[in-house]
């Protein structure tokens, strides 16, 4: 597995496939062929097919910025490598002088087809949690101990950065109001859900209010093109800060406390994008917001002191069922279900950890197995539900066209 820098990235939204991946290619082929006097793009399946949703355009557009770029869609050619494939072109004169096939596999990360990987070196060399648990339980250590022992010191003044970035999103989502932008004109609901106390509140109404909140102000400014962090992508970027900083809010965790969940977190959401995906455009939604899930109950096992078993368990749960979770973005962007879906999953994560509490001694499903079906869960997927927009809410969301510009 890689460093867990290469699984929190801090970048603007929407999407970390969509937008994040495409800009940083279009930005190395760029560098790679500075000399062109114009450039070309061709996006196919679920790029081709939600990239105006997803702002991919733009995001290539500035890449290039003040390069000349043609932007090309097609949702039409098959027996493609990955649903998110781009081809670049450089040309000279006339004539074409380069060429890349790049592959967005979510994350922000990509792959250049036939080239030397350029991301980070893998440098976990256990790649499953029964490795890392009975590695742990061998050396009596901790998750967080375990990523210190492989990552060195310097990951914790990275993972610092990340979480000043996650309570930033959420103390900006939380205090903007209006409509974000396009067609749909969603209204932002972070800031009510945080102001508006119901009128008979109940600690577990408190809760589920302040969470939710967290969630939404975190992805309403992802949906705003605005700086988040990657956990594990943009689409689920609001279930790890929300449930983390509702918890140290609460029971005033300290900040190197919620730094170690973060980094037990990060080994959940590395062992899922190492052995299955967390690709919205190859395994649906279950590897976007179910990861996110997976991620955030088990950094609040560590944060709670639990066992291997617990973390286990809470993550296992998580997952489980969140499994066939279809990616069906209205009009191709990271907003219905999206938003609202996030703040679900952060509840989740709670309960999730509240059964793994209890329960773990009597589980017959290990965490790995439950990634294991979640990968073959996506592939069986129809393509219609992974991020295409042609099935689901997708399809059936009827447009208001006193409120919404439809397309």
């Amino acid at each position: 597995m890689k460093t867990l820098k290469d699984l929190y990235k801090a970048g603007n939204g929407p999407s970390s496939s969509h937008t994040m991946g495409p800009s940083t290619a279009g930005r190395l082929f760029l560098m790679e062929y500075p000399d062109a006097d114009s450039y070309k793009v061709i996006l196919y399946d679920s790029l081709a097919k939600t990239g105006k949703g997803h702002r991919t355009d733009r995001a290539l557009m500035l890449a290039f910025e003040p390069h000349p770029l043609d932007i090309v869609f097609d949702p039409e050619t098959t027996g493609l490598p990955h649903p998110n494939t781009l081809d670049f072109y450089a040309y000279k004169d006339g004539q074409q002088v380069g060429y890349w096939r790049v592959l967005s596999v979510g994350g922000g990360a990509i792959e250049i087809v036939g080239r030397e990987s350029q991301a980070l070196p893998e440098i976990y060399s256990l790649n499953s949690f029964s490795e890392i648990s009975e590695y742990c339980r061998n050396h009596n250590i901790r998750i967080w101990q375990y990523v210190d022992e492989v990552e060195g010191p310097d990951i914790w003044g990275y993972l610092a950065d990340v979480w000043t970035i996650m309570k930033t999103s959420i103390a900006e989502g939380l205090s903007a109001t209006g409509v974000l932008p396009g067609v749909i004109k969603l209204e932002r609901k972070a800031n009510y859900l945080f102001n508006q106390r119901h009128i008979d509140e109940s600690p577990q109404t408190k809760e589920m209010r302040m969470v939710c909140s967290y969630a939404y102000a975190v992805t309403e400014q992802n949906a705003a093109n605005g700086i988040v962090v990657t956990a594990p992508t943009c689409g689920a970027c609001g279930v790890v800060p929300a449930v983390l900083k509702y918890m140290q809010d609460k029971d005033g965790y300290s900040d190197e406390e919620i730094l170690h969940a973060l980094a037990t977190g990060g080994i959940i959401g590395n062992l899922i994008k190492t052995n299955a995906s967390i690709s919205g455009a190859e395994c649906g939604c279950q590897a976007e917001v179910g990861s996110a899930c997976c991620m955030a109950a088990a950094a609040l096992g560590e944060l709670f002191g639990l066992g291997l078993n617990q973390i286990e368990y809470a993550a296992e749960v998580a997952m489980e069922h969140h499994l066939g979770l279809t990616c069906d973005p209205v009009k191709g962007m990271v907003q219905i279900p999206c938003i609202e879906r996030n703040a679900v999953a952060a509840m989740r994560a709670i309960n999730a950890l509240t059964i793994a509490n209890f329960l773990s001694d009597t589980r017959k499903i290990s965490f790995d197995t439950v990634i294991e079906t979640m990968y073959q869960t996506g592939k069986d997927m129809h393509s219609h539900y992974k991020e295409t927009s042609e099935g689901g809410l997708a399809k059936t969301y009827v447009f208001d066209p006193a409120t919404e510009e439809d397309e």
